[in-house]
């Protein structure tokens, strides 16, 4: 499971936290492989992990806003982490704030736009809301894409933000006619947006697509790996571009077999051999015959936003059907098959990603926790968290750091 040179290999040397979380302070010295920090519940564990993946993401696995990452009362929180990588260290600096845009800092130079941090720090962090993936609605599956794309293409951080400042001025526009203030001078405006919100929103689907192909052999190997492979596991991309017709209302919908009824195995429309440029005219004849619609509903119905990545297992549909499980395998299949992407491209230039195992082996029945304490163990850096030792599988043995109250005992 470790890089191929050690060239490649990252790994987190030290974090340091300022009124980050419960934090007023603390210090953690790491090295390659194997960390355990073991404390009880509610002690403080996941905060540091969710500092490290905030590093590498921009993103907490914990919190949709930053808010609650600042310790109560501040009005902001400091995470500092020195890396090494094949002899090189990198020390990153990423300040939170709560009234103005997040900075950060590489080598102690001038303070530099949040995001231009990402892919320095790459993380792949499995933690118990990771059931989520499996079991809540599409926006976390779209969200565990977008991350994982922006880790892997940082300029991709662009694409998403600038589909999402079209798409909220496009539905402003929209609203403003729902309310009745839509005046036949607004029609122009609004084909001037969709032109935009077109190439935008082509050009994230068209990321996620190559994405997802590159993901859907690890997902089935991974899923293999930890269970009896009695049921192969997929993906499959739905797009609101795929065949779309009116529904019985007029509003956009998808043909039969499109996945809404059980008909999962049912391939739909392939756009993956599509430009960006054919992408971009299919959103605007999209946009176009959806209109009426989107006019009356005061909100845009095509589009990225609203796309689906359908977790497959077997023959049926896994948000539904799996066993709890094989909604944990599931879960964990999709980390794992981002930590084998990221292995790829670390094999041509990139860099192995750090394992984050945040409470997560107190969930899995001893068959499954051995399975991936084997699969991981050999990882550049590995970092677990357990309430008590007992949870973590011998698999695993490496140091051990104990938790207490505000800090780090010793």
């Amino acid at each position: 499971m470790g890089s191929e040179n050690s060239e490649d290999s990252v790994y987190l040397e030290h974090l340091s936290l300022t009124d980050f979380r419960s934090y007023a302070q603390v210090e953690l010295a790491l090295e390659p492989g194997v960390t355990v920090l073991v404390g009880s519940n509610g002690i403080g564990k996941t905060n540091l992990m969710e500092a490290i993946g905030y590093l590498a993401t921009l993103s907490s696995h914990r919190v949709s806003s930053d808010g609650p990452l600042l310790r109560f009362g501040m009005d902001r929180a400091l995470v500092r982490a020195r890396l090494v990588r094949g002899g090189q260290t990198t020390v990153l600096e990423l300040e939170i704030n709560a009234s103005r845009a997040n900075r950060g800092r590489i080598n102690r130079s001038n303070p530099v736009r949040a995001r231009d941090l990402l892919g320095i720090c790459q993380t792949v962090l499995f933690a118990p809301e990771d059931l989520a993936l499996v079991k809540g609605d599409p926006s976390n599956r779209r969200r565990f894409l977008d991350e994982l794309l922006v880790s892997l293409v940082p300029r991709h951080s662009a694409t998403r933000s600038d589909y999402d400042r079209v798409l909220k001025q496009r539905n402003a526009l929209l609203k403003s006619a729902r309310a009745g203030k839509f005046t036949p001078g607004h029609e122009a405006t609004l084909d001037v947006w969709d032109q935009h919100m077109a190439r935008a929103g082509a050009q994230l689907l068209h990321a996620r697509l190559e994405l997802v192909e590159r993901l859907r052999p690890h997902l089935a190997k991974a899923y293999e790996q930890l269970t009896d492979k009695s049921k192969q596991a997929g993906a499959v991309y739905r797009s609101t571009l795929q065949n779309l017709v009116d529904d019985d209302d007029g509003a956009p919908a998808f043909r039969a077999g499109g996945g809404t009824d059980g008909e999962s195995a049912t391939p739909p429309e392939d756009l993956r051999q599509l430009s960006v440029d054919d992408l971009t005219e299919r959103y605007v004849v999209a946009f176009r015959a959806s209109r009426r619609k989107e006019l009356e509903r005061g909100i845009s119905l095509v589009g990225p936003h609203r796309d689906e990545l359908e977790l497959v297992l077997g023959e049926a549909p896994a948000k539904g059907y799996a066993s709890h499980g094989e909604t944990w395998s599931m879960c964990l299949s999709l980390r794992l098959a981002s930590y084998y992407v990221m292995l790829d491209d670390a094999r041509t230039g990139g860099s192995a990603p750090i394992l984050i195992l945040d409470d997560v082996f107190a969930e899995l029945d001893v068959q499954r926790r051995r399975k991936l304490a084997a699969i991981v163990s050999g990882a550049e850096q590995v970092l677990v968290t357990a309430a008590v030792d007992a949870d973590i599988p011998e698999e695993l043995s490496g140091r051990r750091v104990k938790v207490i109250p505000g800090g780090i005992d010793g």
